[in-house]
């Protein structure tokens, strides 16, 4: 008597490596012998105790639990698998191999891609990363099976083939159907995917903000060059207010773009906004935040702030308040706009294109330069509070302004005369469509913004004259720049002439940037 040969069925999922989903096919086995069920190919103890919940899974949605030897393969077995992701493709695979589902998957090629956490009564619920792999299952022409927690976000992707269930008995349905699509091109009973909705009206950036035009401006030309900001001034004088003004002066983020930002929040397990999610990101992390929860990292590695800010705005208030190494961290990814986190599992590389704009009183108690004396502290103790942050990373912010407080008197009238000229002019939506214009002014020219172009490129669309050179170098001489500061300055001064779709800088550009750059810190002391 021959024994009863084993059924084998495959599933494919995938996993997530930093903002990379490898493919993981998972495959069940169930042959005779004593009930046994053991899952092999590195899998995390929460994906180990998956055979506890799939178990309990099956039996409540009315299907019968094979009663023989179960073995559940995760390959490639070097990667390893991390989430509840892999219950539903687990379970799937389990109901094939036993014989259970309508009809048997269709070849490798025709797979479909299954996502979902399964609660004990069969409920599917949602998981994180799924912006991520519906990328990658689209590039690859999977059709998708995910919980109905998760489309929305799913849906962004525009992926062609998009099904979604609530339940694993409804999983169960879909499956075989969901993976032939995959092979014929049929799309769901009612199509998943559509375009975004479109961003809402934005209200004037600087509606609400009273006085503070040099502020105003250096926003602007920050926006417009996508240049780094520090703010410095005493408490109440608008700092965080301007700041939190910046992403209103972007343009909306491209369709690329918007997917790169919409994969990083999705890893971290960030709910996508279907309404706002063109919109660039703007992250505030308090300043007891620790490096790996601004740069990203841990067993696993997730996206930091910086990464969550990626093609967006990343606001430190109260910067001397950061830890050293935080801030220390910061210098490699402002310039190459990108992380590497090496663990000994792995090496993982973070988009971090991010915009800084940081804010930071000019003494501890806040009040050194007011005009109502109100300051008591010594010079050795402003010294050392403004020496917590670095030379280096002062060298990297281009854009240095002082942000005085208004008196109550001078509060009130600037407030009348902007009450005076409401309904005849915007200014912020004035600035936002300056922004616009000179953004695509350098792109057209450049492929990148100012604050991006490397040495010899911006020495190229400068076009400095005789007389501009010995300006740029006296200027350099006056403030004591490094190579890289005057890297810096002349960026800025080629944002401003931007503003002015002017080919060439002039002198005055110059003397713009070197104001911009001059101020803030120094002009307090």
């Amino acid at each position: 008597m021959t024994a009863r040969r084993p059924r084998c069925a495959l599933v494919l999922s995938r996993a997530q490596l930093g903002l990379d989903a490898p493919q993981v096919q998972v495959e069940a086995q169930v042959g005779p012998g004593l009930p046994n069920f053991n899952i092999v190919g590195l899998p995390a103890p929460v994906v180990r105790e998956s055979r506890e919940r799939v178990r309990a899974a099956i039996i409540s949605s009315g299907f019968e639990y094979p009663n023989g030897r179960i073995t559940l393969n995760l390959a490639p077995v070097e990667l390893s698998k991390q989430g509840g992701r892999f219950d539903l493709p687990i379970a799937l695979a389990v109901l094939s191999a036993s014989g259970q589902l309508p009809q048997p998957p269709v070849p490798c090629e025709g797979h479909c891609e299954c996502y979902g956490e399964l609660g004990l009564n069969g409920e599917l619920k949602p998981v994180a990363g799924l912006f991520l792999a519906a990328l990658h299952a689209h590039a690859a022409h999977h059709a998708l099976l995910v919980p109905e927690g998760n489309a929305a976000e799913v849906r962004l992707s525009s992926h062609p083939s998009l099904w979604t269930a609530g339940t694993l008995r409804e999983a169960v349905a879909l499956f075989g159907r969901a993976a032939a699509a995959s092979v014929t091109g049929a799309m769901p009973t009612e199509p998943a995917c559509g375009e975004p909705a479109a961003l809402p009206a934005l209200a004037d950036p600087f509606a609400d903000i009273v006085g503070q035009a040099e502020a105003r401006r250096a926003l602007t030309v920050a926006a417009a060059g996508a240049h780094s900001v520090l703010l410095v001034g005493p408490p109440g004088s608008g700092k965080s207010l301007l700041a939190s003004r910046l992403p209103d002066l972007l343009p909306a983020l491209s369709l690329q773009e918007a997917q790169e930002v919409a994969s990083i929040a999705s890893t971290a397990g960030v709910r996508l906004d279907a309404l706002a999610w063109r919109r660039r990101p703007f992250r505030a992390p308090h300043h007891s935040a620790s490096a790996q929860a601004i740069v990203g990292g841990g067993a696993h590695v997730r996206p930091g702030e910086i990464s969550l800010a990626h093609h967006g705005v990343l606001f430190l208030d109260e910067l001397p308040e950061f830890d050293r190494r935080v801030l220390e961290a910061l210098r490699e990814p402002l310039e190459t706009g990108s992380v590497t986190i090496a663990r000994a599992a792995a090496r993982v590389e973070l988009p971090a294109r991010f915009q800084l704009i940081a804010a930071m009183n000019p003494c501890p108690c806040g009040w050194f330069g007011d005009s109502s004396n109100r300051c008591q502290c010594g010079s050795t103790r402003i010294e050392r509070y403004r020496a917590r942050i670095s030379g280096p990373l002062l060298d990297r912010i281009d854009i240095r302004v002082h942000v005085p407080r208004l008196a109550g008197a001078e509060w009130v009238a600037a407030h009348r005369r902007g009450a005076d000229r409401a309904g005849r002019q915007q200014p912020g939506a004035e600035a936002r469509r300056l922004v616009e214009q000179a953004r695509e002014w350098r792109l057209r020219r450049s492929g990148c913004l100012a604050a991006r172009l490397d040495a010899r490129a911006l020495q190229a669309c400068c076009g400095l004259s005789a007389p501009l050179r010995e300006l740029l170098q006296m200027t350099a001489t006056r403030l004591m720049l490094s190579g890289r500061g005057v890297h810096r300055l002349l960026a800025v001064a080629r944002t401003a002439a931007d503003l002015e779709q002017s080919e060439c800088l002039q002198p005055h550009h110059l003397l713009e940037a070197a104001h911009l750059r001059r101020t803030g810190v120094s002009s307090c002391s």
